[in-house]
């Protein structure tokens, strides 16, 4: 067998992780090669959240606006719905994706960016698009089988299966995003905590006309309480909108101690008309299929010179809209690393914090994700469900609650205290915006780790404390009362540090200039304050920055702080000499 292919970088997969590494390396000018197994990009809606983290991201790749415009906007996504059925009564709605008011003003201050809603099926065609106009190439029906590492690369043999050809493909870095039944992490050995096939579950996807039910109620979700709803699945039966008011998805479990049911269209249509609780509604069936729901993550996601990401290292259900943008974080993370070694600016010490600051985050959102399964419980515990196997028994004890009794104004309050907890998967803002890594590409300042002062599950704590994403602020560049609006993300990240400081920080501008001659690795120096580069619009930098007007702030290519200095030092070259040194493992 013979190398047919050389490449610096390959990436096993087209998916959400697959897809944003090659739009990241072909945007950082990085030689890499796309292979799938599959024929074509991904026809089912999946995951559809986009938090704002990843939101950044896009923005950061200059594809944004391309999503927005194929998403639902966050406006309809925030009546999430607890019923019935969708014709029958409702029994409460929580504010969901920041629509609360407060939700929506601490949204505002942390990102320039907002929450939406846009299906895996729309998502994927702008990543992989985007990465072949920037010079990506996608081979498509090539299955990877497997690889073997020496010192200066890695040989892959993949099979391709319209030819039924088998070759070898030689890269400097393999990269599996090939999902949650990785070859990639199986034949590196990575080891994993927890089990797979915890619970079962079924998609359908289907065409109906739903639009008297929930058009004054707009929602992504609609979670119904019936007898059913809850045997396996993600906690509750869902009826999910993949675009209003026409194209839907419905989520139902099964016992996957008795195995998955037979699906025809028959029996897909009877559990849409059950959910929607309209026995006469015209529904077209699109698809459906069973999956488990898993709770699993990776304790490692490197082996020398190979990586996994997304789903391969973080198994889970898609309670809190996490799957498909913990996985393009994954990828995000480490692109601006492999660039960087491949260009020679930085050592390999630098590829070892992917797996220090991203395994962490993947046993956060696996356990949140199945914790917040179990957070249904109370639900059915307040309706009565749990008291009887009688299905007709749990219809009457839902339907005690509006009695007037002490009986049912207790369960009323019940069902609402356990309603208004699901903010912890509907409205986790810290989940999404809380990451604070650390690893050898952070340098420490020397200050104590700060402590959030409100729960950081439900709320984004702003810090500049180094491993924290760089704060938000609004600035103004050009001539006084111009009108080129920046936040500091579009200051920063484009594949490249920055350095942010103020009037009488000109000292790590010299600093920063220094390095970037003597290292050739580019440092872009941003002076903040009246006629220098960019102006503090609002007045409010001084309170986010977390240090002097002459201190600094390191922030590394993907928008998290490597480094900061309180003040201007005598000695800046050195300091700053030092932290890059240490990020890069120069």
């Amino acid at each position: 067998m013979t190398i047919r292919i050389e490449t610096d970088v390959l990436i096993i997969g087209s998916g959400p992780a697959g897809g944003s590494m090659a739009l990241a390396l072909a945007t950082y000018g990085i030689d890499h090669l796309v292979v799938t197994r599959f024929g074509r990009l991904v026809r089912t809606p999946r995951a559809h959240i986009t938090n704002q983290r990843t939101m950044e991201i896009l923005r950061d790749l200059g594809v944004e606006d391309q999503v927005i415009d194929d998403a639902t906007p966050k406006e309809w996504m925030g009546n999430n719905v607890f019923c019935e059925t969708l014709a029958g009564d409702e029994l409460g709605r929580i504010y969901s994706w920041q629509m609360h008011p407060l939700s929506e003003a601490e949204a505002k201050l942390a990102s320039p960016t907002r929450i939406n809603d846009t299906p895996q099926n729309y998502m994927e065609p702008i990543l992989i698009h985007n990465a072949t106009q920037r010079g990506s190439t996608v081979r498509y029906n090539t299955e990877y089988l497997n690889h073997k590492q020496d010192y200066n690369g890695v040989t892959v043999t993949v099979k391709d299966h319209l030819t039924n050809e088998t070759y070898e493909i030689r890269c400097k870095y393999l990269y599996g995003a090939d999902g949650g039944n990785s070859k990639v992490a199986e034949n590196c050995g990575f080891e994993f905590d927890g089990e797979m096939g915890v619970g079962g579950s079924m998609n359908i996807v289907f065409d109906a006309d739903l639009s008297k039910y929930v058009a004054h109620r707009p929602s992504v979700l609609y979670w119904v309480m019936q007898p059913g709803a809850d045997i396996g699945g993600i906690g509750m039966g869902l009826v999910r909108m993949i675009r209003p008011w026409h194209k839907w998805l419905i989520v139902w479990g099964y016992d996957i101690n008795a195995g998955p049911p037979e699906i025809t269209d028959e029996y897909a249509i009877d559990v849409a008309r059950e959910l929607i609780g309209d026995p006469n509604i015209e529904i077209k069936i699109d698809s459906y299929s069973v999956w488990t729901v898993n709770n699993l993550y990776g304790l490692q996601n490197r082996d020398r010179r190979v990586f996994c990401g997304g789903d391969a290292m973080h198994r889970h259900p898609p309670s809190n809209g996490l799957g498909s943008n913990t996985s393009m974080q994954d990828s995000y993370n480490l692109a601006w690393k492999l660039a960087m070694v491949l260009r020679g600016q930085a050592g390999e010490t630098l590829l070892e914090s992917y797996n220090a600051e991203r395994i962490p985050i993947a046993k956060q959102i696996v356990t949140r994700a199945n914790q917040s399964i179990a957070e249904f419980g109370p639900i059915f515990d307040a309706i009565g469900f749990l008291s009887t196997e009688d299905p007709n028994e749990k219809k009457a004890n839902m339907a005690r609650r509006k009695e007037n009794t002490p009986e049912a104004t207790a369960q009323r309050e019940a069902l609402r205290q356990a309603i208004l907890f699901k903010k912890y998967e509907f409205n986790a803002h810290g989940v999404d915006m809380n990451h604070l890594y650390e690893s050898t590409a952070v340098a420490s300042d020397g200050t104590p780790k700060p402590v959030p002062d409100r729960d950081p599950e439900l709320h984004y704590f702003r810090t500049s404390y180094p491993g924290a994403k760089v704060p938000h602020n609004w600035f103004r560049r050009g001539p006084y009362g111009g009108t080129e609006i920046l936040a500091t993300l579009d200051l920063c990240c484009q594949g490249r540090f920055t350095l942010l400081t103020g009037i009488g920080g000109e000292g790590w501008v010299e600093a920063a200039q220094a390095y970037a001659k003597e290292s050739g690795v580019p440092i872009a120096a941003v002076v903040v304050g009246p006629d220098r580069d960019v102006e503090d619009i609002y007045q409010e930098w001084p309170d986010i920055r977390e240090v002097d007007e002459d201190g600094c702030l390191l922030v590394r290519p993907d928008g998290y702080i490597g480094w900061r200095s309180q003040s201007v030092a005598d000695n800046a070259t050195e300091e700053l000499a030092s932290a890059m040194n240490q990020i890069l493992g120069r």
